[in-house]
């Protein structure tokens, strides 16, 4: 059951698209927000919306440097998380994640405070497990074009953990399998806001492949609840655990289903497939079913009709 107490919550990353999102709902069960980013990938654009309620208030910091405020819980979302924001300073992207979990866990540790920690299935590498379990270790190449955010990612779920081993701290890990939903940005470079992008400007939608890669598309507001649902839980309840839509389409389904929706006449053509580019995506969520009571409920064509009008409406209006 939801906490009615009121609590002051930090969100790193809390003008991207999932913290913004996080933000919002946070304000609307009552809560005080306190917003940090230091707006590389995140916008001013995704919170403005926010800005008149006294209960919310933004930081401009960069997470790598040590943050020193006063909070009951703190959700760990600040990272880029699209290849290519993360690929345009690879250190900064490693930085982010190991310096960004030390110093938000020391923050955790010195208030006694709940942190969750916004981990990826990009853990999982390119998978040779399908669908991916939690207690599936993953097959990444530690020294490809991806995994400054890949293991970036994964020593940071080691740091959560040696914190909760060491310290006792209250941690809470989620592993996030793809994600859309109105505020992603616009030249993200991943697939959902590609597609749109390209359908709405009437280009040819780009399918990397053969396009029978896979994927599972997760729309933002379950992701949320999902969060929500996860931080609420007992202490001992520690994840990791996989949230994510396990309905699984290839590229090239995804791509006519947005050609169909847009009423676009774009064609679709092919370019070759990314350095250790994961050609199978899809979480297995029996762990959030039985320990969250969680599962998404929004379909693909709702949610992809929803991300569509807002493209449409922001950039195109």
């Amino acid at each position: 059951m939801r906490s009615l107490t009121r609590k002051r919550v930090l969100v790193t990353g809390g003008a991207g698209f999932l913290g913004s999102h996080l933000c919002e709902r946070l304000l609307d069960a009552g809560n005080s927000v306190l917003c940090v980013d230091n707006f590389f990938t995140g916008s001013r654009d995704n919170i403005v919306h926010l800005l008149g309620n006294p209960q919310f208030e933004v930081i401009r910091h960069d997470v790598t440097f040590p943050l020193y405020v006063e909070v009951d819980q703190i959700y760990n979302l600040a990272c880029p998380a699209s290849p290519v924001h993360y690929q345009h300073d690879p250190v900064q992207t490693t930085k982010t994640s190991v310096l960004g979990a030390i110093n938000m866990l020391g923050l955790a540790k010195r208030l006694k405070a709940t942190i969750l920690q916004a981990s990826t299935s990009e853990i999982y590498g390119d998978p040779a497990v399908h669908p991916q379990p939690e207690e599936y270790w993953g097959n990444v190449n530690t020294i490809g074009p991806r995994s400054c955010y890949d293991e970036g990612k994964r020593c940071a779920e080691t740091l959560f953990f040696d914190y909760n081993r060491q310290h006792g701290l209250p941690i809470k890990v989620v592993r996030i399998f793809n994600t859309y939903g109105p505020r992603m940005h616009p030249d993200d470079g991943r697939v959902v806001s590609n597609f749109v992008m390209q359908a709405l400007r009437g280009e040819s939608l780009t399918v990397y492949g053969s396009g029978n890669q896979t994927r599972s598309f997760c729309f933002a507001d379950d992701l949320i609840e999902g969060f929500l649902r996860f931080m609420d839980t007992p202490p001992e309840v520690t994840g990791p655990i996989n949230l994510g839509n396990p309905g699984e389409f290839t590229m090239l389904e995804l791509a006519e289903h947005v050609i169909r929706l847009t009423g676009s006449s774009s064609r679709i053509v092919h370019k070759p497939l990314p350095q250790d580019d994961p050609k199978q995506r899809r979480p297995d969520i029996t762990k959030a079913k039985n320990l969250l009571g969680w599962e998404p409920t929004i379909p693909l064509e709702d949610g992809l009709e929803r991300t569509i009008r807002y493209f449409r409406d922001r950039f195109f209006a």
